[in-house]
C-alpha cells in the first residue's frame, strides 16, 4: 500500500537554549543526516506548498472509506447482540462420551471463535508453505 504522506525535508531547530551545553550525538541513525532521516518529519515544520486536488480527492476517498468501515464494525456489533438476544435458550449439546446443555449464545460464540483460530491457523500454515525460497547466506569465515 502506497503511503498517503507527503514527505518533508527535516528543518533543525534553532539553538536557543544560551549557557545550555548539548551533548553531542554519536550514532549516525540518531542525528538528522542518517539513514532514517527521510522518514522523520517535523511536526511544527509548515507544509511545503497547498495540498493537490489529487491530493485533497485520496484524502476524502480515504475518509469515506474508513467512515463505511466503522458504520460496517457499527452493524457487525449491532447483529451480534440481536443474535445473542434471540439465543438464550438451553439447548443440549452431545458428546462423543455423554451430553450437556448449554445455552446457545455460548456455544454460538465458542464455534465462532474457534472457526478464527482454526482459519488463522490454516493461513499461517498455507503461507509458511507456499512463501517464495529464501536466499542462501553466505557464510563469513
Amino acid at each position: 500500500m502506497l503511503s498517503m504522506t507527503r514527505k518533508r525535508p527535516i528543518v533543525p531547530a534553532p539553538e536557543t537554549n544560551a549557557g545550555v551545553t548539548a551533548i553531542p550525538v554519536t550514532h549516525e541513525s540518531l542525528t538528522v543526516g542518517g539513514p532514517l532521516a527521510q522518514h522523520v518529519q517535523a511536526f511544527d515544520a509548515p507544509a511545503q506548498g497547498a495540498e493537490t486536488s489529487r491530493g485533497y480527492s485520496r484524502r476524502m476517498a480515504r475518509r469515506t472509506r474508513l467512515h463505511g468501515y466503522a458504520l460496517a464494525a457499527v452493524a457487525l456489533f449491532a447483529f451480534v447482540i440481536a443474535l445473542a438476544t434471540a439465543n438464550t435458550a438451553n439447548v443440549k449439546v452431545s458428546w462423543l462420551f455423554g451430553s450437556s446443555h448449554v445455552s446457545l449464545v455460548w456455544l454460538l460464540l465458542a464455534a465462532a471463535i474457534l472457526g478464527w483460530l482454526l482459519g488463522l491457523v490454516t493461513n499461517a500454515a498455507l503461507h509458511r508453505r507456499t512463501r517464495a525460497p529464501r536466499q542462501a547466506r553466505v557464510s563469513r569465515i
